[in-house]
C-alpha cells in the first residue's frame, strides 16, 4: 500500500472485491470513479437560543426540494442515541420536535418515524429517557426500535484478516423506499475523530438481538453486529464507513451543534456552547461544515475524505454555499480525544 495514494486505494478497493458487495445495486456494481460529484452544494447554517427553531431554520431553505425528494416515501428520522442514558451524546428531543415542525409544515409529518438501534441497552428505554415520547402530543410520529425490525446481510473490512465479515443491516435505512435524515449531534470521537451526519446512519444500521446488553443484563446467546462493523481498528472503521456509505448515506443531513460534546467523545466528553445548526440536502457537504466548525483539519478525518475522493458528494469547501451564518463566525476549537494521535494511523501505510 504504501505506493498507493489514498485515491488509487479507494479506487482499487473498491473495483477489487471487499466493498463492491455493499455498493448501490445499480445492476453492475458502481466504482468510485463512475459517481458523478455535484458542482456545487448549499449548506445552511442557523444560530440562536432554541434548538427546535434553529432546526426548522436551517431546513427551510430546502422545502420544495424536500417535499418533492420524499414524495409519498416513509420519512426516517435517524437521532444518534450511542446510549440511553447520557443525554450530552444524544440527539436532543427539541432538535427532533424542529424537525417534525418542518415536516408539518410541508405535509409530511404523518409519513414520519423516528428509528434507532441503540450501542446497547434497549433502545426504546432511550427514546424515553430523553423525552422522545412526549413528540406523541404534538406529532403522528411513531417509534421504531431497528433491532426489532428486519435486517440484511451486508459485508464489512477487518483489518486484522483483511476479510470480508458478515453483519445484519437494518431493512428500514436500506430501504429505497424509505427518505433517510440524519439527526445528528455535533461530536468528537475515539476513532474517527468526528461523529457527525454520514457516521449516525451508518453506524446505527447494524443491529443486535433483542435482550443484549453490555452490563449484566445481557441475555445469554446474544450479540451485537456494531463491533464487527469497528472493522478492528482506526484503518478498519474508517474504510467501512466510506464503504457502506453506498447504500446507507443519508438524504438530507442535519447536525445539532447547540451543545456539541468535545473531549473524549462520542460518550464520554465536554459540552461545547455552540449554538449553531447545520442542514443540507448534501450529507458531506453538511459533514464538512460541521468538521470547520469544530476547528478540525478535515484532512485528518479519514472517512470523510475517502467519501469526498470517490466523489458522494462535496467536500471542498470552495464548492459549498452557505446558506444563513458565515461559517468563520461561528468557529469553536473542540478538544479532540485523548487518544488523538492512535486515530490517525489511517494516514499511514498498512
Amino acid at each position: 500500500m504504501s505506493s498507493f495514494s489514498r485515491r488509487n486505494f479507494i479506487k482499487t478497493s473498491v473495483a477489487g472485491g471487499v466493498a463492491a458487495t455493499m455498493l448501490r445495486p445499480y445492476g453492475a456494481f458502481a466504482t468510485a470513479s463512475s459517481q458523478v460529484q455535484p458542482a456545487l452544494s448549499d449548506v445552511c447554517i442557523t444560530t440562536g437560543n432554541n434548538r427546535a427553531d434553529m432546526a426548522f431554520r436551517a431546513l427551510q431553505p430546502f422545502s420544495k426540494q424536500i417535499a418533492q425528494a420524499i414524495g409519498k416515501k416513509r420519512v426516517v428520522l435517524k437521532p444518534n442515541n450511542v446510549s440511553i442514558d447520557v443525554p450530552l451524546c444524544a440527539t436532543h428531543v427539541d432538535t427532533l420536535e424542529g424537525t417534525l415542525e418542518f415536516m408539518k409544515s410541508i405535509g409530511k409529518a404523518e409519513q414520519c418515524i423516528i428509528a434507532e438501534s441503540s450501542s446497547s441497552e434497549p433502545t426504546l428505554d432511550g427514546f424515553s429517557n430523553y423525552g422522545y415520547m412526549k413528540l406523541l402530543n404534538k406529532y403522528p410520529v411513531k417509534f421504531v426500535d431497528l433491532d426489532a425490525e428486519k435486517s440484511e446481510k451486508q459485508y464489512v473490512f477487518n483489518e486484522r484478516d483483511f476479510r470480508p465479515h458478515a453483519v445484519r443491516m437494518s431493512s428500514v435505512l436500506l430501504d429505497r423506499d424509505s427518505y433517510v435524515v440524519s439527526v445528528a449531534r455535533m461530536k468528537t470521537h475515539d476513532r474517527v475523530i468526528a461523529t457527525l451526519s454520514l457516521k449516525n446512519i451508518v453506524m446505527g444500521a447494524p443491529v443486535k438481538d433483542v435482550g443484549f446488553s453490555w452490563g449484566a443484563s445481557r441475555k445469554p446467546g446474544t450479540a451485537s453486529d456494531k463491533t464487527v462493523v469497528h472493522g478492528g481498528g482506526c484503518r478498519g472503521i474508517n474504510y467501512n464507513l466510506y464503504a457502506l456509505s453506498y447504500r446507507l448515506r443519508p438524504d438530507l443531513a442535519i447536525i445539532d451543534g447547540f451543545e456539541g460534546m468535545e473531549g473524549n467523545g462520542p460518550n464520554n466528553g465536554s459540552p461545547v456552547n455552540h449554538r449553531v445548526c447545520v442542514a443540507s440536502l448534501d450529507w458531506l457537504a453538511a459533514d464538512r461544515i460541521g468538521i470547520e466548525l469544530m476547528g478540525i483539519d478535515f484532512a485528518k478525518v479519514g472517512y470523510l475524505n475517502f467519501c469526498a475522493d470517490a466523489g458522494l458528494g462535496v467536500g471542498d469547501i470552495r464548492k459549498i454555499k452557505i446558506i444563513g451564518e458565515p461559517v468563520s463566525s461561528h468557529i469553536k476549537t473542540y478538544k479532540l480525544h485523548s487518544n488523538i494521535a492512535s486515530q490517525l494511523v489511517w494516514m499511514q501505510p498498512a
